[in-house]
């Protein structure tokens, strides 16, 4: 037996994105957006409002990052999605983030959060959604595994649950992809 819940906006795993830009004078800034995805290949989705100072960072640098909120920052991540850099502008020292200027975009890297994609605004959507082509992916060495790539394990990405409003670690394997279903060709 099945329950519906009728049109709700339930989707699983959001990811819990850390979105960072630079204003006008150079100062970062970070917000935690929950409705994001790729998009395309080397493409990714963000749906902001127009009033976030982030939309319009980004509209005025055509440039952003893009880091996964983990595990061990979920109170940081969580305070940059509550708090406004319209009215809070110590909100990165606030939430305990610093900064570094990424090597591939005018955007900030924010050096807790482990893995960043760097991106370069290729347009804003018919719906104001904007849209970036991912020019790099850095990850800090901590996250790498033996084969020197981004283990999702150590990762700990935590996702947003809109059912229960929680946070939810990510990582455990269950499957190999494009393998396990051979078993039923």
């Amino acid at each position: 037996m099945r329950k519906d819940f009728g049109k709700k906006t339930l989707f699983y795993p959001l990811p819990v994105l850390i979105v960072g830009s630079y204003d006008e004078n150079g100062k970062a800034n970070a917000m935690n957006a929950a409705w994001g995805g790729i998009y395309d290949a080397n493409h990714i989705i963000l749906c902001l409002s127009e009033g976030h100072k982030t939309t319009k960072n980004i509209k005025a640098k055509g440039t952003f990052t893009v880091s996964f909120a983990d595990a061990a920052h979920v109170v940081s991540a969580d305070y940059v999605g509550m708090v406004s850099a319209n009215d809070t502008s110590e909100k990165l020292e606030k939430a305990g983030f610093t900064t570094e200027k990424s090597a591939f975009v005018d955007a900030p890297i924010i050096l807790e959060l482990p893995m960043t994609l760097e991106c370069r605004m290729v347009k804003v959507n018919e719906d104001g959604n904007i849209i970036g082509e991912i020019v790099n992916v850095s990850a800090d060495e901590s996250i790498l595994g033996e084969d020197g790539l981004i283990d999702a394990a150590k990762l700990q990405a935590i996702s947003y649950d809109p059912v229960h409003n929680d946070y939810l670690v990510l990582g455990e394997k269950v499957g190999n992809a494009f393998g396990d279903g051979s078993a039923l060709k």
